[in-house]
């Protein structure tokens, strides 16, 4: 592994890092995705030629290319690509509709589209509402007559190309649900994934430090932040990290029983689904030594459960894509079976600060609740094109959370709810309002409004209030069948109630919170 010396540099980037790794350990392997396992040098060597490969198609730092696929080792090669290059990285979630990526792909500008097999119809589908510029590119390790990836890149050089790129310039950008109905892309520095390593030495804290040998699952999807910055970190590390093309319980639970898995990095519903596969057995976690786990609250039966039979220390971190790194963790020493502070998110991480404001902006008391803001070692750059939204949000380099909570008097954070009105269904963020512009295009939907109702399994679901044009008449399961080419399957309610008029205030808006009360009466707290 590369020296503490080296490691603690505040400038080296990523490239610099894989090429160290490259050079001093060959054959250790970085990614295994599937049957395929990746060497460092081979990552080295293979982004290398994906950097000149983009750099001979004419694009320059700033431009955006996109990847919509399943994870996997070709990923990562473009991920080190573009910070060899300062070319943005836009991972795409596969699981969006034809429309949904238009979108994405509008709205970013992509010039490159890089698509495996599985998503090729749907990117194709996306390409006429977009831009005829736009070019496609398989990451399919064959292709046909010269088509795939590889054979794009092959006869590029794998030296570093000769560019100037700062690990301050944006290497991604990731989207999120949009709180106005259209997703935004949260553009993040190269310097975001350096942040936690950056600190760690400082802290002092045996859980943070990585063994040599240590095996890395991650089983959160490289298109959301945590799962990318997870890889990002093992590969920082110089650790194997196991990649699965699409997280399944089955194919979780074959990794770690089969490939030494040390640690997990996970969404809190996945590692309860693990648990209930068939013949699962507590000596399949015999070598686990770690759980991290995050993007979604979890119920204490839940944790309770999984500290139990995973048998090994667990850590919850708490962040969002536009922190663009955890801000809190809650460490294995506070994981114990009827300690209080499992339900809240833990303590702010070295380099990172929390304040809890009222309505006028000004901070909070212990114990009472009000606005999260957070002050991160490396928060998000900006929301792409959106100079409103990016002043809303990030101010004096704070970033506001939307989400309500409160501290305790030892500095423990706890989230009590979503000022936002966001819905998480099993670690995945879902708006209303983007849901709601859906629903409604629907001719007999006058009016309709979204919200979260408690789920045991998902953490949350998602349930539409309709208020039906006069005369006009539709069914649930119509309008789930309208809906499904239309929303990612997490974001499609899955009940729908009848009403004549949705609640509203004196201005009109209408009053979400009062429909979504009458599921979370009794509960100590309004997220799941």
């Amino acid at each position: 592994m590369m020296s503490q010396s080296t490691m603690e540099s505040s400038t080296i980037g990523l490239p610099t890092v894989i090429g160290e790794h490259a050079r001093h350990r060959p054959d250790a392997v970085a990614l295994i995705c599937g049957a395929q396992e990746t060497t460092y040098a081979a990552l080295h060597r293979n982004s290398c030629r994906v950097a000149n490969a983009l750099l001979a198609e004419g694009l320059v730092a700033g431009d955006r290319i996109g990847y919509l696929g399943h994870d996997s080792a070709r990923f990562y090669e473009l991920v080190v690509a573009a910070a060899h290059t300062g070319i943005v990285l836009v991972p795409i979630n596969w699981r969006l509709t034809v429309a949904e990526i238009a979108h994405v792909l509008l709205d970013s500008g992509c010039k490159l589209l890089f698509v495996d097999a599985g998503r090729e119809a749907a990117a194709a589908s996306a390409l006429p509402e977009v831009s005829t510029e736009l070019v496609l590119r398989r990451m399919d390790l064959a292709g046909t007559a010269g088509a795939g990836f590889a054979a794009w890149y092959a006869d590029q050089p794998d030296t570093p190309p000769q560019s100037a790129v700062s690990r301050f310039d944006p290497l991604l950008q990731m989207y999120t649900s949009g709180t106005t109905g259209k997703s935004k892309g949260v553009v993040i520095a190269q310097q975001s994934l350096f942040a936690v390593r950056d600190v760690r030495h400082e802290s002092e804290l045996a859980w943070l430090e990585v063994p040599e040998d240590d095996v890395a699952l991650v089983v959160i999807p490289g298109f959301h932040i945590a799962g990318l910055a997870w890889v990002v970190q093992g590969l920082i590390d110089g650790i194997v990290t196991v990649v699965l093309p699409e997280y399944t319980p089955g194919l979780s639970l074959e990794a770690i029983r089969t490939r030494g898995v040390t640690a997990v990095y996970a969404v809190p519903i996945m590692l309860a689904l693990i648990l209930v596969e068939p013949g699962v057995r507590p000596a399949d976690f015999g070598k686990l030594r770690l759980v991290a786990y995050g993007g979604s609250p979890i119920p204490e039966d839940m944790l309770a459960q999984c500290m139990t039979q995973f048998g090994c220390e667990f850590l919850q971190f708490y962040g969002m894509t536009e922190t663009a790194t955890p801000i809190t963790f809650l460490p294995p020493d506070d994981h114990w079976v009827g300690n209080p502070r499992l339900r809240s998110a833990g303590l702010p991480y070295r380099g990172a600060r929390i304040q809890v404001l009222d309505r006028n902006g000004k901070p909070l008391p212990p114990g009472e609740v009000g606005e999260v803001v957070v002050h991160g070692p490396a928060p998000m750059v900006e929301y792409w094109r959106r100079p409103e939204a990016t002043a809303a949000t990030l101010i004096d380099g704070w970033v506001h959370t939307g989400d309500a909570g409160y501290l305790d008097t030892d500095g423990y954070l706890y989230i009590s709810d979503r000022i936002k009105d966001m819905i998480i269904v099993a670690g995945e963020n879902v708006y209303p309002a983007e849901v709601e512009n859906v629903v409604v295009s629907h001719p007999a939907v006058r009016e309709a409004a979204v919200v979260g109702a408690p789920d045991e399994r998902w953490g949350e679901t998602v349930h539409a209030f309709i208020a039906l044009v006069p005369g006009q008449s539709v069914t649930p399961h119509e309008l789930s069948l309208f809906l499904r080419d239309k929303l990612a399957s997490f974001k499609r309610p899955q009940h729908f109630v009848f009403i004549d008029f949705l609640p509203r205030n004196a201005s009109g808006k209408i009053l979400r919170r009062e429909l979504r009360d009458q599921f979370w009466q009794g509960r100590e707290r309004a997220v799941n």
